[in-house]
């Protein structure tokens, strides 16, 4: 299942083992780590981090998307999905 994350970016939900909120100060250097490994893939065009996405193959997704954005797209809730989109 193919969803976008932000920006016209589409992620396959099937390899995606987690979605997590980009705020603490671990996963900002989760961040660091995979984008000195090569591992990380920018899908912010040049916003801020709200959330990773971690692949199955061990690489991250960055989205300039809340978590919950992206949950109501894989799931199709779409009321409150408008809203969260529209956030600076």
């Amino acid at each position: 299942m193919l969803v976008n994350i932000g920006y016209g970016n589409i992620v396959n939900m099937d390899k995606v083992v987690g979605i997590i909120r980009a705020d603490a100060a671990p996963i900002k250097r989760m961040i660091q780590v995979a984008k000195d490994e090569n591992m990380a893939v920018d899908g912010t065009c040049g916003r801020k981090t709200k959330c990773i996405l971690v692949m199955e193959s061990g690489h991250i997704v960055l989205s300039a998307l809340l978590p919950d954005t992206i949950e109501n797209r894989v799931t199709g809730n779409s009321l409150t999905e408008r809203s969260s989109e529209d956030e600076p």
